[in-house]
């Protein structure tokens, strides 16, 4: 009898480690592909967004507690500069004879600052200035009118000096006259200075006039 191939028969032990994992492996999870960190939460001991808020605060509070201290203190220091109407007073220390160059010196040191000629008056308690006598030989009317029209230095004697008009800047050549006469001009001086009244004479006698007198 002929024998027949019996087919071939696949046995389940043939499929090997395919079909059935091997024992002790375990298949790989797959990892978590790596993403952007979080932001870190700001330290405890560095200033957050939030931390200049209090400072701005404070300053804003203090500016505006401060803002009636400025006010206040303005108020007391305006009120004696505009009630003193006081002027400057400087002393040029010259004798009776050389009281008139002083006074001249100074009228040129005051021009040369950038003072106006028209700011300027000069009284003299002596002898006239040389100025003022040549001007007076046209009249007192053309002598006076330039007084008025204050455009220049003005000279004049102390014995005059109540019609002189107030300048910013008076300056007093005690050239000589009576204690009564330097007494007076420097009365006189001291009323029409608007900001800076400048003698020029003996200190010793002008300042004896100027405590008795101004």
């Amino acid at each position: 009898m002929p024998l027949i191939p019996e087919e071939p028969q696949i046995h389940e032990s043939a499929q090997g480690p395919r079909a059935t994992p091997a024992s002790g492996r375990t298949a790989p999870t797959p990892r978590p592909v790596p993403g952007p960190r979080p932001a870190a939460p700001p330290r405890p001991g560095r200033p957050g967004p939030v931390r200049p808020t209090p400072p701005v605060q404070r300053t804003s509070r203090d500016a505006a507690a401060a803002k009636p201290v400025p006010s206040g203190s303005a108020a007391p220091s305006a009120a004696p500069s505009t009630g003193s109407a006081a002027p400057q007073i400087q002393l040029i220390p010259a004798s009776v004879e050389g009281a008139l160059d002083a006074a001249e010196e100074a009228v040129d040191l005051l021009l040369d600052s950038g003072r106006a000629p028209g700011d300027v008056l000069v009284l003299t308690t002596g002898e006239s200035h040389p100025w003022a006598t040549h001007e007076l030989s046209f009249g007192e009317a053309s002598y006076w009118a330039q007084h008025d029209a204050g455009d220049d230095v003005f000279y004049a004697d102390a014995a005059v000096a109540d019609r002189a008009a107030a300048r910013p800047v008076v300056v007093v050549a005690v050239n000589g006259g009576s204690e009564a006469a330097a007494a007076t001009a420097l009365s006189l001086a001291h009323g029409r200075a608007g900001a800076l009244l400048i003698v020029c004479g003996d200190p010793q006698r002008i300042n004896a006039v100027l405590g008795a007198k101004v």
